[in-house]
């Protein structure tokens, strides 16, 4: 099976996502971002129980665990707050393309739809998605809310991913949902990209 590499952050949108992608015949490789201390320790062990589940439809490896706090804590200190939604994703995306790299997969799975977060409205997703060469698969792109929940508990992984996982205390009380890809480079520029993607690969559990 072709693997790719899917972001699963322990709520209930990324795991609907694998398993769309996964039944299509691709070998899902789960990959969460640890964000502590912006967000719970907790979320590593809600990841496990999903992926758990999963493994029940599709073929999935072990989760990948990549440290991310450090990043977020520099975006913090050294760049707008309103775009940090923006930045930690431009991020993830890096890091996720360069694990691609490694570990021979052929595209990134998000859990993003349209709307839902700061990041994920339409000119923040085209930003984001600059971020990478590799393709960017977004399979819930056009579902609602309620279309996700029914296929989450349709396989089991909707009352693992409820509750606060993937709650983060660095989004800014009025992010920015427009962004601009020159304003987001000048932003990057403040803080040593590559240095900090290098650390966290080294640092991938």
């Amino acid at each position: 099976m072709k693997p790719v590499v899917a972001l699963i952050s322990g709520g209930i949108d990324s795991p609907v996502a694998a398993y769309t992608v996964g039944r299509l015949g691709y070998r899902i490789i789960p990959v969460h971002f640890v964000n502590a201390p912006f967000s719970s320790e907790g979320d590593k062990e809600k990841v496990l129980k999903i992926v758990e589940k999963l493994r029940e439809h599709v073929e999935i490896d072990d989760v990948v665990f990549v440290p991310h706090g450090h990043n977020l804590l520099e975006f913090s200190k050294k760049c707008e707050r309103r775009f940090a939604c923006v930045l930690c994703k431009r991020m993830m995306f890096r890091i996720a393309e360069r694990l691609s790299q490694k570990l021979g997969a052929e595209a990134i799975v998000t859990g993003e739809f349209l709307g839902s977060k700061a990041s994920q409205t339409l000119r923040n997703l085209e930003v984001i998605s600059q971020t990478v060469n590799i393709p960017v698969i977004r399979p819930l792109l056009g579902m609602d809310k309620e279309e996700i929940q029914i296929i989450g508990r349709k396989i089991g992984t909707f009352n693992r991913g409820i509750g606060q996982a993937g709650c983060c205390s660095i989004t800014p009380y009025k992010p920015s949902t427009k962004a601009r890809l020159e304003k987001i480079l000048e932003e990057e520029g403040k803080v040593d990209v590559e240095g900090l993607v290098e650390k966290s690969i080294f640092s991938v559990v």
